[in-house]
C-alpha cells in the first residue's frame, strides 16, 4: 500500500539584514524548503466566498505537515515552476486528532 505523500515547496520569508542610516530594519528574502505538503486546487464553494469575502481568488490549497512552526501568512510560495502568494489566516487543526500527517490548510493565488 503506497502511502500519501506532498512534495517539497519553496517558502519565501523576510529575514533582517540589518538597518538603514534611520535605524529602521532591512530585510532580505530568504528561500525556506518545506517538504511533504500538499497542493490541491481550490473548490470552486472556496474560490467563491473567498472572491466574496476577500477580492482574492484562491487556485491552489496547501495542506502543511504537522509540527511545521513557519509563519504562513501573506508569504510568497514557489512550487510547479511559478509563484504563489498565501492569503488568509491558516486554518489549523488538533495535531493528536487529525489522523494523517497535515495539520494546516492555506490558500493561494497567483503572483507575479
Amino acid at each position: 500500500m503506497s502511502k500519501l505523500k506532498g512534495i517539497t515547496i519553496i517558502l519565501v520569508d523576510k529575514v533582517e539584514n540589518g538597518k538603514d542610516p534611520f535605524g529602521k530594519p532591512i530585510y532580505q528574502d530568504k528561500d525556506i524548503e518545506v517538504e511533504n505538503v500538499l497542493i490541491q486546487p481550490t473548490s470552486s464553494d472556496d474560490v467563491v466566498n473567498q472572491l466574496s469575502l476577500t477580492g482574492k481568488k484562491a487556485v491552489y490549497t496547501l495542506a502543511i505537515p504537522k509540527g511545521d512552526m513557519h509563519d504562513w501568512e501573506n508569504k510568497e510560495v514557489k512550487f510547479f515552476g511559478k509563484r504563489w502568494r498565501t492569503f488568509g489566516i491558516p486554518l489549523e487543526g488538533i495535531e493528536e486528532l487529525i489522523p494523517l500527517d497535515w495539520n494546516k490548510k492555506v490558500m493561494v493565488e497567483r503572483y507575479g
